[in-house]
């Protein structure tokens, strides 16, 4: 099924239950008002909201309504916890050679993790609001899972199992401000905005035999003021899956229902595919030329964030957001 949260004026939205196609939808209000109340009753609810999802995909629904993606909130529009990884190490080794550091041996065992906010979530079509351009704005298109309770000390195969949704993300970035917070050597704060997800967020059986191994193995499109970017293979480059990034956060504690996880940017080897980052673009252009030549994003920049099914359906819908100063 596919679930979204519709605006209301309320921190939290209006659950709503998306056809398959993303034409139309329905409030899941006989069912739960929020997101988060369906993590915390998965079993119990589930069911009844796929019940309402059958209905509306047959045409049957008693209340549908054309979906609109501009009214739509993150799909869990603040979250306990949104940790991202980067289990692309290509995306690792290009940022270290680009600067002619080696990626220490332990980057292919132990999957790098950071904390980001999770009180503030951009909706799909939200404008990204950066103080300013010479912040270094950068997008970075990535998948997201939302997970029920996962407990400490479980396996990555104990891990997979404790998905619940899945969708895409833009974990945007100030990479200007990034150096000097991690010279700290506290890790990123400031230089980690709000992120923001798609319009919709799918149960696995949603994405087929796209979904395998704890990856979803389908092209992830980036286009940057209209222009396709990225055309990225989500699967198989993704050393660690979304089991052992999770497995990862549950070594120490436990992982409770509503926390996000991000695979970090998409990223291939073959650069013919293009780049799921800016960043990642520069490094290239390092390594080509001996330093970069494409900017960061300015006010009025557009990027679009999507993934289709190999029917050429979009699956989650579009992220479409403009850079934005502050009113």
């Amino acid at each position: 099924m596919k679930l979204a949260t519709y605006k209301d004026g309320s921190r939290d939205g209006q659950l709503v239950v998306v056809s398959r196609d993303l034409g139309t939808a329905h409030y899941a209000t006989g069912i739960a008002s929020r997101l988060q109340q369906v993590l915390d009753d998965w079993n119990f609810m589930a069911p009844q909201l796929q019940d309402l999802y059958d209905q509306l995909n047959a045409g049957r629904a008693r209340h549908p309504f054309p979906f609109d993606p501009r009214q739509c909130m993150a799909p869990l529009p603040r979250a306990y916890q949104w940790a991202d990884g980067s289990a692309y190490i290509n995306h690792v080794e290009l940022v270290r050679k680009a600067r002619g550091a080696e990626v220490p041996a332990s980057f292919y065992a132990d999957p790098l993790m950071y904390q980001g906010g999770s009180d503030d979530f951009l909706g799909p079509c939200d404008d990204v609001v950066v103080p300013s351009e010479a912040m270094g704005i950068d997008f970075e298109a990535e998948i997201a899972v939302i997970t029920g309770d996962v407990k400490m000390g479980a396996a990555p195969e104990q891990a997979l199992e404790g998905i619940r949704l899945v969708m895409l993300a833009n974990d945007v970035s100030l990479r200007n401000l990034i150096p000097a917070e991690l010279a700290k050597g506290f890790g990123f704060f400031q230089s980690k905005p709000a992120t923001a997800f798609s319009p919709v967020a799918v149960t696995l059986d949603e994405l087929g035999d796209a979904w395998q191994g704890g990856r979803v193995h389908l092209t992830l499109q980036s286009t940057w003021n209209g222009r396709k970017v990225g055309m990225c293979d989500a699967g198989p480059e993704m050393t660690f899956h979304f089991g052992q990034l999770i497995a990862h956060i549950a070594k120490t504690r436990n992982v409770r229902a509503g926390s996000i996880v991000g695979s970090g940017t998409v990223s291939n080897k073959d650069w013919a595919k293009g780049y799921s980052c800016i960043a990642e673009k520069r490094c290239i252009e390092t390594i080509q030329d001996g330093q970069p030549s494409t900017e960061f994003m300015r006010y009025g920049d557009t990027i679009r964030i999507e993934m289709k099914n190999k029917a050429g359906q979009s699956l989650f819908g579009a992220i479409d957001q403009t850079i934005a100063a502050p009113q």
